[in-house]
């Protein structure tokens, strides 16, 4: 099968889209079909890239392809290049969309229809209510200006999460296109060999000696790094031995975090590293003593499932749309309270034992039903429904493999 992911960015700093749409892309490639991805190359970022894919199975089968009006790709000019976009949707079987709101997919998903190919969209959580009220009126405009058509004629929508379903309807996209869930996931050839205990520290002589909780995302306001602040506000003189290191790129909030760190008194025992990628990553993952995301809003983490992968505790807020780390005994999830985190926190650093027990149930989640070549063959039994059968009939089977996975009854 010939398979065109399309995403506006692959720079990491980006965030968890363009991490998944390049490992689905790649473990896609291992089972042996032609993959390509059309995404603009943007010379700051490729250096990024390189770093953070360095390890990924398969990248190098991935076909890249510049989209028509890439040097200026967030403006309305690949709209204009109809006849590019025509030749590369004709090359594909299905187009796979990451996102919403780029120009790029709306060019994208036209060219599609024009080639009548069948096109997935996959929001990455940009349709749920929190997301929709960010900018709310640019969006409503952009709904009404195309968006939601394609919304509309996509095969299915590839949800991450049940809640996600759930929280879509609101778009107003009547009739609503069949919606599948399936998860994000790890290459534990990204993980494994774990590095040895210790390596993240010795990066970073200020954490010798010192446990410390992990705030890895980006530094946005909805990734709830006031909510981080206030618990570990809490934490900080019942466990005087324990820092906040804090990593990720500036998504706007670094600024007021630094100044927030401040008035509270809490500089020496905060540490803002940057954007971690790669093996720097995961040896921060390795060595904390656990991860914490109270975000407002996440369509489904990657670092939360590549903490688990690692075998580190985590605490997050049900926002993350991730309820088997509670059902599995991997973490806690938990209410957007600041005081309801230091509580967790506070129990999860006064028990190592049952902090170690919650890693080891994390590791094996995702082994057993989070990894890409798992997600890879389900989004292609899915493509293959409307590859070989556009009828009525392949539409009912993709409504049923939804209802199936809102019982919990088809996850991998």
């Amino acid at each position: 099968m010939h398979i065109l992911h399309i995403i506006g960015s692959l720079d990491p700093a980006r965030g968890g889209p363009a991490a998944a749409a390049l490992r689905l892309a790649a473990a896609q490639a291992e089972l042996g079909h032609e993959v390509g991805i059309v995404a603009p190359r943007e010379p700051d970022a490729e250096r990024r890239l390189e770093g953070a894919i360095a390890r990924v199975p398969g990248r190098s089968r991935i076909r890249r392809i510049s989209p028509p009006g890439a040097e200026r790709f967030c403006r309305l000019e690949p709209l204009l290049r109809r006849s590019a976009w025509n030749a590369i949707a004709t090359e594909a079987d299905i187009l796979h969309l990451h996102g919403v709101w780029e120009p790029m997919l709306l060019a994208a998903a036209a060219a599609a229809r024009r080639a009548g190919k069948p096109y997935v969209l996959e929001p990455h959580g940009m349709l749920d209510r929190w997301s929709l009220g960010e900018k709310a009126s640019k969006k409503r405009i952009a709904l009404a200006l195309g968006f939601r058509r394609m919304i509309r004629r996509a095969a299915y929508i590839h949800a991450l999460n049940d809640d996600e379903v759930r929280l879509m309807g609101v778009v107003g996209a009547s009739p609503s296109p069949p919606r599948l869930v399936i998860p994000n996931g790890v290459f534990m050839e990204e993980i494994e060999p774990l590095p040895s205990e210790g390596t993240f520290r010795r990066m970073h002589p200020a954490l010798s000696g010192r446990r410390y909780v992990l705030f890895l995302s980006r530094l946005h306001r909805k990734k709830g790094l006031d909510h981080m602040l206030g618990a570990f506000r809490r934490i900080a003189p019942l466990h005087p031995e324990v820092d906040l290191v804090v990593a990720g790129p500036d998504g706007g909030e670094e600024e007021r975090f630094r100044r927030d760190v401040a008035t509270a008194g809490l500089v020496p025992r905060v540490h803002l590293v940057g954007a971690l990628w790669g093996a720097d990553k995961i040896a921060a993952f390795v060595d904390a003593a656990c991860f914490c995301l109270p975000s407002r809003q996440e369509g489904f983490s990657m670092a939360i499932t590549e903490a688990l992968a690692c075998g580190t505790p985590v605490v997050i807020s049900r926002e993350c749309r991730f309820p088997e780390v509670a059902t599995e005994g991997a973490g806690e999830v938990l209410p957007l309270d600041p005081d309801a985190f230091a509580d967790a926190l506070d129990g999860l650093l006064s028990s190592p034992v049952r902090a170690a027990r919650m890693g080891r149930a994390g590791r094996a989640l995702v082994k057993a039903a989070y990894t890409w070549p798992v997600i890879a063959r389900r989004t292609v039994a899915a493509y293959r429904m409307f590859v070989t059968d556009r009828t009525a009939g392949g539409r009912a089977e993709v409504v049923r493999l939804h209802r199936l996975a809102g019982s919990g009854d088809a996850r991998a």
